[in-house]
């Protein structure tokens, strides 16, 4: 008996040239970042890894180590080799879509992009460019460092990118920057209270995105706990969302949540909708297919 959408999906990007996943296994995985090779943790990769040990420290530019005594299980440090620089460029290419990512090591293994991202940026452009409309308005919230911001700048959408934290606003900026974009608005506020003005203010988008963290802190301290809040800020956001000629976006991450989760929510708020859910992956070079996050998205 088939169960859940009729429009599910398991997809692995396809256009990269500049991002490569070499292995994976023992809660880690080793990737291909233009010229550098980066060793970083990764909790879903619990088979053996295909390369040995020895082959995996040789090939590697940069490890990323978690510290012992942190409890969330996220920061830690870098140990690098001769020659590893701070910060390089990559670059992801898609019809007339063309963007630069400028990557950087933090005291937290993200380095500033989520590569399995890649087919969202590819669906945003075309939602934008084959239905484009005057002050076509798209709202990332969550947004980071703005892969899907670009993606909806560069296909000539208003944007605005809302996150908690100034400096991967920053990050963000600078992003665009490098891609010879200019006014996307930065908004460095608590998503769901910034959602919740907005409403109030009656404003409405073409195109919302969300890409939520299981935990979060807004500038003010806001508590953000996905379980408890998702509904609520997915309800808000329904009432920004344009009936039509737009887009919605929900990417998880959190370990163990079904897309069936975001496929049931979603159907609540926007019911009739054409709603495509699924997984994201990358194979390694072994065709061990490492899970990524889930993902529920509509064009109306």
């Amino acid at each position: 008996m088939m169960t859940g959408s009729k429009n599910y999906k398991i997809i692995s990007p396809s256009n990269w040239i500049d991002y490569e996943l070499i292995d994976s296994g023992n809660f880690e995985k080793l990737e291909r970042f233009g010229n550098y090779i980066l060793s970083r943790p990764e909790p879903q990769a619990i088979w053996e890894k295909s390369l040995s040990e020895s082959n995996w420290e040789k090939k590697y530019n940069a490890k990323f180590i978690l510290d012992i005594q942190n409890s969330n299980g996220e920061k830690g440090h870098w140990i690098k080799k001769k020659d590893m620089p701070d910060s390089w460029n990559i670059n992801y290419n898609y019809k007339n879509l063309s963007i630069k990512f400028n990557i950087k090591f933090n005291s937290f293994k993200h380095i500033g992009i989520f590569p399995e991202q890649a087919d969202n940026w590819n669906f945003i452009y075309d939602s934008i460019v084959k239905n484009y409309e005057k002050d076509y308005k798209v709202l990332n919230l969550f947004a980071y460092t703005g892969g899907a911001t670009l993606a909806a700048k560069a296909a000539g959408a208003n944007v605005y990118h809302v996150d908690s934290v100034k400096s991967v606003i920053n990050w963000a900026n600078e992003n665009m920057l490098s891609n010879n974009l200019q006014d996307i608005h930065w908004v460095v506020e608590d998503a769901f209270k910034f959602v919740q003005r907005e409403v109030k203010r009656k404003n409405i988008y073409n195109g919302i995105i969300l890409d939520p963290p299981a935990f979060g802190r807004g500038p003010n301290g806001e508590k953000w706990i996905l379980e408890k809040q998702l509904n609520q800020i997915i309800c808000e956001c329904s009432k920004l969302l344009k009936h039509k000629n737009s887009f919605f976006i929900l990417n998880l991450y959190s370990l163990g949540l079904s897309p069936l989760i975001s496929e049931n929510i979603i159907n609540n708020y926007f019911p009739d909708k054409d709603i495509e859910t699924g997984e994201v992956f990358f194979s390694d070079n072994f065709s061990k297919k490492l899970p990524l996050g889930t993902f529920a998205r509509f064009f109306v």
